[in-house]
């Protein structure tokens, strides 16, 4: 099942009809520890002709977002040699083979934004690329209960030039998009499930790429029990887990590109840059 968030509510997808959710808030919903009964008690109901893509939000509240790096062989590859000039190349290195992962603070709820918005590129930053991941979301007691997709927008040359300016080059207004809805499924997902990403400019395709999660190193049960390890997230929380498609060192993103990421079972998630 499918769940969305619009301007007219929660709605549940199931095999093609939309349900409305009966709920005060998303994040009331999002917290219920009897999500999974609601949910399905709504698609025991009269399906509705309300539901329009159209009004489709961020599937996010008050619910901060977290981000994983380096869990992927070429994501590790891709921050040693943007950093490599300024000797960080060695510590991205170490985090992909460590016991602990690279986690980071992402986005705040309201600065995330959703289907068909407008994601940023730092008006300081000279190198930006998107970084197309699954995304958990994860409720207040810790348990992974649904997923999504989400753009982790990053500037590699302001990463590259200082590992302490990480928090610059991915936190900014505009840098998180989430969407287009949370798939709710009991079991983790396959390892063969495919992520897709492919970039537009002026109707022309300029990158694709793809991946599978048999090439994520961590698992994401493990890094969301680093995630809330001595934390507490009342509302819940969000966490990308990483990127296995980096473009390569020649692109950068430009103002009107289009931002398509596709992973199996969830949709695609689409954004355009300004």
């Amino acid at each position: 099942m499918k769940l969305y968030r619009t301007t007219q509510g929660a709605y549940v997808e199931e095999n093609g009809s939309y349900f409305l959710v009966p709920a005060s808030t998303w994040d009331e919903l999002i917290c219920s520890t009897d999500l999974d009964g609601r949910v399905r008690a709504a698609t025991g109901g009269e399906a509705t002709s309300s539901f329009n893509v159209a009004t489709v939000l961020a599937p996010v509240g008050n619910q901060e977002v977290w981000a994983a790096g380096v869990t992927y062989y070429r994501s590790r590859n891709a921050r040693m040699e943007e950093s490599k000039d300024t000797g960080g190349g060695d510590f991205y290195d170490r985090v992909y083979a460590a016991e602990r992962p690279e986690l980071f603070f992402k986005a705040t709820g309201w600065r995330v934004v959703g289907p068909g918005a407008a994601v940023r590129i730092r008006s300081d930053a000279k190198w930006s690329v998107p970084e197309p991941e699954l995304t958990l979301l994860i409720n207040p007691a810790g348990k992974i209960i649904g997923y999504t997709i989400g753009n982790d927008m990053s500037s590699r040359d302001i990463g590259g030039e200082n590992p302490l300016y990480l928090p610059q080059a991915k936190v900014y207004d505009g840098s998180c998009a989430l969407g287009p809805c949370i798939l709710l499924v009991a079991d983790p997902l396959s390892k063969t499930t495919i992520i897709r990403l492919e970039i537009a400019r002026q109707n022309r395709c300029v990158f694709t790429g793809n991946t599978t999660l048999a090439e994520l190193k961590r698992d994401p049960k493990e890094l969301a029990q680093v995630l809330f390890r001595d934390n507490s997230f009342p509302q819940g929380a969000f966490l990308l887990t990483g990127t296995g498609i980096v473009p390569g060192d020649g692109f950068t993103l430009e103002i009107g590109d289009v931002i398509q990421i596709t992973i199996d079972g969830i949709g695609t998630l689409e954004n355009h840059v300004m």
